[in-house]
């Protein structure tokens, strides 16, 4: 089968309005940049696509304290655009330039992993969701939004519009280690948010991709580091829980041994990072 109808709705009442139409729900595509090479392979066969370069969803904003990104922003926007370092970081270290004058926001989130190098930022900034269909709008944290490989809590009918993130009032680091220095699927990426008070930290993010089904919270790391000071001690404890937090998989880029050792040494590298330009 080939696609029969693609539609270009003009708004987002229109987007959604055809993921309900009644001949049965689009296969949903901004950029393309996954949706294209599963339909060129065959892996997909859709009736209907619905492209949503025109739904006016591409735009980048400061309102309430957050920044708001629209889901259909392609991640060369971002790395242009973005006020928040560690995004406009995540956003260069994905894919060629190529691929980041097509890719957008909102698909990196649910691209398959070892993807997703601006996902694992967004969850270590608490990025929150807006999730909207023909009933209404919800906030999401994106840290509620996976429950699986390719599994997520969007209901039928419903499309993320938005993605909104705080500005950060702490310290960040973003490292991706991949095979080549750029351009390179990543064996792990860790995207680390700490603020710090009094020599101690008092609230840590960590986040990691490539090492799970999806982009995923090192929870026993952040534990080990709040409430502590940065010190080598402290990195090593977080460094050796996130080993543990972890599920990582085997592929053609990396073992998952391999993959578990890398984030506990990426993981002393971001946090050795922050300490380091904490102390300067």
């Amino acid at each position: 089968m080939t696609v029969e109808t693609y539609l270009l709705p003009r708004s987002v009442a229109e987007a959604v309005q055809a993921l309900v139409a009644e001949d049965g729900a689009p296969l949903v595509m901004a950029g393309g940049t996954v949706v294209m090479p599963l339909l060129n392979e065959g892996v997909t066969a859709p009736a209907k696509v619905l492209g949503l370069r025109h739904a006016g969803m591409d735009t980048i904003r400061q309102a309430d304290g957050r920044l708001r990104i629209g889901a259909a922003t392609t991640l060369t926007t971002l790395a242009e655009a973005s006020s928040i370092p560690m995004l406009r970081e995540a956003a260069r270290a994905t894919g060629a330039w190529a691929v980041r004058n097509l890719a957008t926001v909102g698909g990196n989130l649910f691209v398959p992993p070892p993807a997703g190098d601006v996902a694992v930022a967004l969850l270590a900034l608490d990025a929150e969701l807006e999730l909207v269909s023909q009933t209404g709008t919800r906030l999401v944290p994106l840290a509620d939004f996976y429950r699986g490989f390719l599994e997520t809590v969007l209901r039928p009918g419903e499309l993320v519009t938005e993605i909104q993130v705080p500005f950060p009032e702490g310290r960040t680091a973003y490292h991706k280690l991949g095979r080549r220095q750029a351009n390179t699927p990543a064996v792990v990426t860790v995207a680390a948010y700490l603020t710090l008070a009094d020599g101690r930290v008092r609230r840590a993010r960590l986040a990691l991709s490539a090492v799970g089904p999806h982009p995923l919270r090192a929870r026993r790391a952040e534990a080990a580091l709040e409430g502590a000071p940065l010190v080598a001690t402290t990195i090593d404890a977080a460094a050796a829980a996130a080993e543990a937090d972890c599920a990582p998989f085997s592929d053609a880029i990396a073992s998952a041994w391999y993959r578990r050792r890398m984030v506990g040494v990426v993981v002393r590298r971001a946090l050795a990072q922050i300490a380091a330009e904490e102390e300067g």
